[in-house]
């Protein structure tokens, strides 16, 4: 295949992922472009990029999603590539054939395999003959209660619904017992009717307790295919992850290899090309089942970074021109461990809803191995419009304990007022006996935390409830006192909120 040299790039997105992605490109000597709304006007990101077009009102339906506008200007700047980040329209088939025939390079993987995975049951067919373990559950969308309880009884309650076209959570409904059935059933193809515009659902056995365990995967045009280890995350609220780390503190050498050549398997089923994340449930037996693939970058991917040394940015625009991966399977190894915490916009001790305000004060912490992917400025308002994520907080560490430990001082030095953010609430995560020893699941929010553990001004006051409720409610967390983290002093984010 012939290489494409792409000289100037428009990063369809908007705060830190866009300014994340401009900067690998700037390194390497690529000219960027900004399309931002009407609310993004003064944003960090815009000033960041060589050239910046307004291509409409602050709500996503009027600008970053209107695929047509984010084309013209294309067409109008001359660009040769565009990077969708994440969210938005990432994961749209339909805007990368739209690219595509305008004779403008996807930094992402083909049309095909973005359809594909970007439907459970397509997904789930495809892999199949791949040697990728399934959850076990229906083949197809379910016609209706009657086949639903048939599948169920022959899996066994709890079941889980889920929307074919989902993600994040939405149309997915835990069903405990079958006089639940019917209830649960209807409030799920309601939900994927109104969130996806298909109420198509099916139905896997429901998982206890398992960890969230994701694999990233690198394939170039030219037939190769490798895995860049695991992020484990687990502690998330409503299906969205708020705390990630890799390596996964469970992962044998032997599961790893597994379940990275199951995860390769799964990219080698559409032929994908790009950057790539392959999810999986794993349970406490250590079976590990296919979940979804998601067809662009993470989120999370800087701890990937971290642990590999990759700029996993510049690999995709690297592909995307054509060339070979520079590396193989063999040539990767692990480097430490990191961790992320993703500081939004909320207030975890009222459900975790969004606290939309003006960052009065906003100073991100520095050091040795501490990372910051932000977005923001101090002075600035949180847009009602957007998801609330302010920053990315990322630390590495030679071992996991030194990782915690920088992530606790990170938080600690981490400024923000004018607005609840999820910094509480990722400190006492760091502090949990549970997150400590790594024996935890998708569950943690559920059974470690409550929000009056994060009240008052006092953080030792916090700590110290932390860990009372951490013997109450983790029976195999037994650690005497002795052997409690210490306790420190108050920070940044305590002293001075609103």
């Amino acid at each position: 295949m012939k290489n494409r040299t792409i000289k100037k790039i428009l990063v369809a997105n908007r705060g830190e992922i866009a300014r994340r992605v401009m900067r690998s490109a700037k390194e390497m000597g690529i000219a960027t472009v900004a399309v931002f709304s009407e609310a993004d006007r003064n944003a960090p990101f815009v000033r960041d990029a060589d050239e910046a077009v307004c291509i409409g009102p602050p709500p996503s339906k009027e600008s970053y999603l209107v695929a047509s506008k984010i084309v013209q200007v294309c067409k109008d700047l001359k660009v040769d590539a565009v990077h969708p980040g994440y969210g938005f329209l990432s994961e749209n088939g339909d805007f990368a054939e739209a690219l595509e025939k305008a004779g403008i390079i996807f930094i992402g993987p083909s049309p095909h395999a973005m359809h594909v995975m970007g439907d459970k049951l397509r997904a789930k067919e495809a892999v199949k003959n791949h040697g990728v373990p399934l959850v076990p559950g229906t083949e197809g969308a379910v016609s209706g209660l009657e086949e639903a309880e048939k599948v169920a009884r022959t899996i066994s309650f709890p079941i889980l619904i889920k929307a074919a076209a989902g993600g994040g959570g939405k149309g997915m409904r835990i069903v405990e017992r079958e006089s639940e059935l019917r209830e649960g059933l209807e409030r799920a193809i309601s939900e994927a009717e109104n969130a996806f515009g298909d109420g198509s659902v099916f139905i896997e056995k429901f998982v206890k307790g398992p960890r969230h365990i994701e694999v990233q995967v690198l394939a170039d045009m030219h037939g190769s295919t490798v895995y860049v280890f695991e992020r484990e995350c687990s502690i998330q609220r409503r299906y969205q992850k708020v705390v990630e780390e890799a390596p996964s503190a469970v992962l044998t050498p032997e599961l790893r290899k597994r379940m990275g050549e199951a995860a390769v398997n799964v990219a080698k089923s559409v032929n994908y090309v790009g950057a790539g994340t392959v999810e999986f449930l794993l349970d406490a037996s250590g079976e590990f089942y296919f979940m979804e693939m998601n067809t662009r970058l993470q989120v999370e991917h800087p701890v990937t970074e971290m642990i590999s040394g990759l700029d996993l940015v510049k690999e995709q625009i690297k592909v995307a021109q054509g060339e070979k991966l520079s590396f193989s399977q063999q040539d990767l190894k692990i480097n430490g461990h990191a961790i992320e915490v993703r500081v939004y916009a909320e207030d975890p001790a009222n459900n975790f809803l969004p606290d939309i305000g003006t960052l009065h004060t906003y100073r991100p912490p520095q050091g040795l191995g501490v990372r910051v992917d932000d977005g923001f400025e101090e002075g600035m308002a949180i847009p009602i419009h957007y998801d609330p994520m302010i920053a990315k907080l990322i630390v590495h560490g030679a071992t996991r304990e030194e990782a915690i430990a920088r992530m606790e001082r990170a938080i600690d030095d981490y400024a923000i007022t004018g607005v609840e953010t999820t910094l509480p609430f990722c400190r006492f995560v760091m502090g949990h006996q549970a997150f400590r020893s790594g024996n935890y699941d998708t569950l943690f929010v559920r059974d470690h935390f409550r929000p009056e553990l994060l009240e008052g001004n006092d953080p030792a006051e916090m700590l110290a409830a932390a860990l009372v409720a951490a013997a109450v409610v983790d029976e195999e967390a037994k650690v005497p006192p002795a052997e409690a983290p210490g306790v420190h002093q108050p920070s940044a984010w305590w002293l001075k909120r609103r």
